[in-house]
């Protein structure tokens, strides 16, 4: 019984530090974020094991509108074929326009946690991934520094 509770412990530690297989490229969209009414164009470059992601975002509300450009690096854990998860650090960069108020430029650094499904498993270049960004705005943002959101992504592989 005891061989069989270490084996299970130690098969279950080397899964949490297996590296996942990570697509050379991937580009798409990615929704939601800080808004609902937001999206990003992605883009995701292998490195190894790991990537580095790139966004294009816009967004709003009736109370204020926004552009930036982020840049997330990832470290990547396969779970089961196919299902892996993510976690890095990251920054970013936006013009942000404020109805009645001031417009400024913000700088943010945070990181980015998540899970995502590598549908070339089963024979399809596809991606999804579901994950958080919390950031903290350096410069600009002072009334709401800290931010972050659950964002979708559909992503093409290649």
């Amino acid at each position: 019984m005891k061989k069989i509770l270490f084996v299970s412990i130690f098969a279950l530690m080397f899964s949490m530090f297996a590296s996942a297989q990570v697509n050379p490229n991937a580009i798409g969209l990615r929704f939601g974020g800080g808004s609902l009414g937001g999206a990003e164009v992605s883009y995701q470059k292998g490195l190894g094991s790991n990537r580095l992601e790139l966004d294009f975002g816009w967004g709003g509300n009736s109370n204020h509108s926004r552009m930036y450009l982020s840049g997330i690096f990832h470290w990547n854990w396969n779970i089961v074929e196919g299902l892996n998860w993510y976690v890095g650090p990251g920054a970013s960069i936006g013009y942000y326009q404020i109805k009645n108020g001031n417009d400024y430029l913000g700088v943010a650094v945070g990181g980015q946690i998540g899970l995502e499904y590598d549908f070339n498993s089963l024979g399809a270049p596809i991606l999804l991934s579901l994950d958080s960004r919390p950031m903290f705005d350096l410069l600009g943002d002072y009334e709401y520094p800290f931010w972050w959101g659950v964002a979708l992504a559909v992503r093409y592989t290649f």
